[in-house]
């Protein structure tokens, strides 16, 4: 027996021990949780009737609210008849009722003995009876498979002999089970206890680790049997197998409650920040995120594809942050971008936080090239003169490897992961506790004593602790220029300027310098439905959103963005093998191909929205439309430099050759839906605007033309001109002879295939808005696409419509939209994929890379026509 448990007695304020709390905290978060405990001494204190043993009301209350959570099961085990248990406690059906120590499951259990069994239980009741007879005062209690000897409130002589006329007794026949409890000796024609009731329970529902609370001696079959995660809480005194102990059945209620409160925050978010309220610091390397309190809440190393060793966003505070709070509390002020930067300032009265991505630093060596040391360095700059909580909790590997904090010198180290990462942070006192293996650093700094200013540099690959050479505002100016420059180079519009160069400097914060890819948006998982599964993992490069991405920026007046995306599709194209119409929708920053798609079960998603998913299904789906923008990127990149360089001559005729090669097939559309292929009309129209994009830059960069591409050309867009249009709803609508409507339909028009005044365009452009506009979004569709729950509107499409507004002389609606739109963006310019305007709130990842295109897109249209 183990006798050194830890002492979880509450003190006289009703404060639970630190390592019992720590514990509960731990087993809180497990994807499937399994909620067993004994009744009498554990959910009801121990009375001298037993028939008046009534639960706890705190009890009662924490166990009724843990079995309405999702993935939490609880259970009572208890020797009573299943009868009087359910009589006794009334306990709602959500919690399960196991009687007789796990003999009885249900109350149709009696039925289910065979003829042999009743008759050996028949015999032992009457034996029973007999013991009973002889010791006047013991009472006896029948349930389906067992008998009990209760000798509680006898003399102790009485007892005694009592239990051992039955121990010499019927306890020795064939085929009885014995179990001794407090007081009680139970006999049962069936081989059961507490622990393979638990376990049945266990497999039955496929519990991630159990929670089992008991105070009895046969609960320790219970504990027993506990392992791994499992948690085994003994109440009172006596030797147990459990690990934690509490003194009686109030404390044990209020670890349940206390369980019930961590658990409900792990499941449905710790205040979760509404999506478009976070702020995206990046530096061409990696991407993170920050909440209005400056909490760092997401950040993936050493690539935005990477995993996180922040991922708060996701799994709340016990999967990794970094946080900054004046020590008195309080809402910040305000939150921005340095103008014209990635640099973002969160300012309370007597507190500026400035954050920042740098990029590695730069030393020379003895011979004199340039040469780059470490990696990412996330810098945090603390004013003011007031005292400054921080806390930092790394979780690297989305919280699944356990690490330590050695304090060192000016700083911390990380240990325990594969890449080194170190804490500069000179002047800091951290405390360092340790929970369940994950290790996290408190410090309060007071400013004033540092000076009015303390430092924070998060290093990775690299263990280094030493001061770096330069003061950190030359730093701060040195990481912020290059942004400056670029904005500075841009042709913005008068129209929305400032959300367009924010949206610009968002979009080039989603590139991938040292690849040349372009990310779709920062994060994982964000969901399309609070508490739905349409979470998605968008830390990739899609050939279609990558390239839209870069046409915006081309139209801005940057190239370099396109140039460097089109040598990274000439290279994924190379490892084809020669058959680029193969090519996948999407892959790595790196360009490879993606594992295959996980969940991360132990992280409970953003507010509770489940499934948190690594990787994509959709890596494996057959997407038509993606050479579309690929080739009318090349075209804007050719027209704007006045040539064509020999890489995007060969990506430019490997996509017309993709598109010759399967334009035909049915595929599986720009959406994503798991459902078998179609023939889609956005994949039939790019694949025209494919040949059509490839024949402009020949005649207008090559001096020729193509009689072969003007026929595959004019073909195609035969085809979907005749077979996409659908009499019944008179409008081009999702697929081939399907009459539901899709906003990428408006394709039709916007890609020039057909003119903004024909007839047909004009009826689709209505049709859409009548179908799949509500306020300021549009949908994507309303059709059945196989997943459960609902999304939001969608902000690319909504863009798609103000330009259709735009083509079919709209004007007016088209600046409505828009205004609307821009509307819906966070308090620092950035939008997520979706909005829900009737909880008036983004959805989806965040910052999309549609979305800021779209803003931009819209914003140079209106603004020409302003011009016009």
């Amino acid at each position: 027996m183990n006798t050194s448990v830890h002492d979880g007695a509450a003190s006289a304020a009703g404060v639970l021990d630190p390592e019992l709390r720590a514990a509960i905290g731990r087993i809180a978060r497990v994807p499937q949780l399994l909620v067993a405990c004994d009744y009498d001494g554990t959910l009801a204190p121990i009375v001298e009737d037993p028939s008046k043993a009534v639960p706890l009301p705190e009890s009662v209350a924490a166990v009724r609210a843990l079995a309405a959570l999702p993935q939490t099961t609880v259970a009572v085990v208890s020797g009573r008849a299943l009868r009087d248990l359910a009589a006794l406690s009334r306990l709602p059906s959500e919690v399960h009722l196991v009687g007789s120590h796990g003999s009885e499951f249900d109350i149709g259990f009696v039925e289910r003995l065979s003829p042999e069994l009743i008759a050996v239980r028949t015999r032992l009741r009457d034996a029973l009876r007999e013991i009973a007879n002889a010791h006047p005062g013991v009472r006896l209690e029948r349930k389906p498979a067992s008998v009990a000897v209760h000798t509680r409130g006898l003399d102790p002589q009485v007892a005694a002999a009592a239990v051992e006329a039955v121990r010499k007794g019927p306890a020795t026949w064939d085929g009885v089970t014995v179990t001794q409890g407090k007081e009680v000796i139970e006999l049962s024609v069936v081989a059961t206890h507490k622990g393979t009731a638990v376990d049945q329970l266990r497999t039955q529902l496929s519990a991630s680790a159990v929670l089992f609370i008991g105070d009895d001696v046969t609960d320790e079959n219970a504990f027993g049997n506990l392992h791994g995660p499992d948690m085994g809480i003994k109440i009172g005194i006596g030797d147990t197998k459990a690990d934690y102990r509490v003194a009686e059945p109030i404390e044990a209620a209020r670890a349940l409650g206390l369980l019930l409160e961590t658990r409900r925050h792990w499941l449905f978010g710790e205040r979760a920040v509404p999506i478009e309220r976070h702020s995206m610091l990046a530096n061409g390397r990696t991407v993170a995120l920050l909440t209005p309190e400056a909490k760092v809440t997401w950040l993936c190393h050493p690539k935005p594809d990477s995993a996180a060793i922040f991922a708060d966003l996701v799994g709340g505070s016990p999967a990794g942050h970094f946080s900054v709070v004046p020590e008195r509390g309080g809402i910040p002020l305000g939150q921005r971008y340095r103008s014209g930067t990635m640099t973002v300032e969160t300012r309370w009265s007597g507190l500026t936080v400035t954050d920042w991505l740098d990029k590695p630093a730069k030393e020379t060596t003895p011979d004199g090239p340039a040469v780059v040391t470490g990696d990412s360095t996330l810098v945090r700059v603390l004013t003011g003169s007031g005292r400054v909580r921080v806390e930092f909790a790394p979780r690297p590997e989305f919280g699944q490897v356990a690490t330590q904090l050695q304090p060192v010198g000016d700083g911390l180290l990380v240990l325990g992961s594969n890449e080194p990462v170190a804490l500069y942070s000179p002047g800091v006192q951290w405390q360092v506790s340790n929970d369940g293996g994950y290790e996290t650093a408190k410090a309060v700094v007071d400013l004033s004593a540092a000076g009015g200013q303390v430092v924070l540099e998060l290093r990775f690959a690299t263990h280094s602790l030493e001061h770096h050479r330069l003061p950190v505002h030359e730093r701060q100016a040195t990481a912020e220029q290059p942004w400056k420059d670029w904005v500075a180079s841009l042709r913005l519009p008068a129209t929305a300027r400032d959300l367009v160069a924010r949206s610009a400097l968002t979009l080039r914060g989603l590139c991938h310098e040292a690849t040349g890819s372009i990310l779709a948006a920062a994060t994982t998982s964000l969901p399309e439905e609070l508490g739905g599964v349409r979470n998605w993992d968008y830390r990739y490069c899609w050939l279609r959103d990558a390239a839209m991405t870069a046409r915006a920026l081309v139209d801005l007046g940057s190239i370099e963005e396109a140039e460097a995306l089109l040598r990274w599709v000439d290279g994924c194209i190379e490892r084809t093998g020669g058959h680029p119409e193969r090519l996948h929708p999407l892959y790595t920053v790196d360009g490879y191909e993606l594992g295959a798609e996980a969940v991360i079960d132990t992280l409970p998603g953003y507010a509770g929205s489940r499934p948190v998913r690594v990787g994509n299904l959709a890596n494996h789906q057959l997407q038509l439309d993606v050479f579309g923008p690929i080739a009318d990127l090349i075209a804007a990149v050719a027209d704007a430099r006045g040539s064509v360089r020999e890489d995007e001559w060969r990506v430019l005729e490997n996509m017309v050759e993709a598109v010759r090669r399967r334009w035909h097939e049915p595929d599986h559309g720009i959406w994503e839906a798991r459902l078998p292929p179609r023939h889609h009309i956005f994949s039939k129209v790019m694949c025209w605007m494919t040949v059509d994009r490839a024949l402009h830059v020949v005649r207008q960069h090559g001096g020729e033309d193509r009689a072969e591409w003007v026929e595959l050309r004019d073909r195609i867009g035969a085809n979907v001109l005749e077979h996409g249009w659908h009499p019944d709803v008179e409008a081009y609508s999702v697929a081939y002879g399907n009459e539901d409507m899709d906003a990428s339909s408006l394709w039709i028009g916007l890609s020039g295939l057909l003119p903004g005044d024909d007839p047909r365009f004009l009826s689709t452009v209505l049709r859409i808005e009548a179908d799949l506009r509500s306020g300021p979004v549009v949908y994507r569709y309303h059709w059945d696409d196989g997943l459960p729950g609902r999304e939001g509107g969608f902000h690319i499409c909504t863009a798609w419509l103000i330009e259709a507004y735009l083509r079919t002389g709209r004007r007016t609606d088209a600046e409505e939209l828009f205004t609307q739109m821009i509307d819906t963006a966070g308090p620092t310019g950035l939008l997520p994929e979706q909005y829900d305007p009737l909880a008036e709130r983004g959805l989806g990842n965040h910052p999309q890379a549609y979305s800021h295109l779209g803003l931009i897109r819209c914003a140079l249209l209106l603004d020409n026509m302003l011009k016009q």
